[in-house]
């Protein structure tokens, strides 16, 4: 029996469009926009620009 294509290698080399939560941090510290002792909640975290 054969495997369908979609679950071929190639798909853990691509590149996610969607940020973690902990990625998303890290990215508004980047951009200063993140204060550790003010930010303490879960959700509603603001977006942030794709940074490569």
């Amino acid at each position: 029996m054969s495997r369908h294509p979609s679950y071929g290698s190639g798909k853990a080399a691509t590149k996610r469009n969607v940020l973690k939560r902990f990625e998303r941090i890290d990215v508004l510290k980047k951009l200063g926009r993140w204060k550790e002792d003010e930010n303490k909640k879960i959700t509603g975290l603001p977006k942030t620009p794709k940074i490569a």
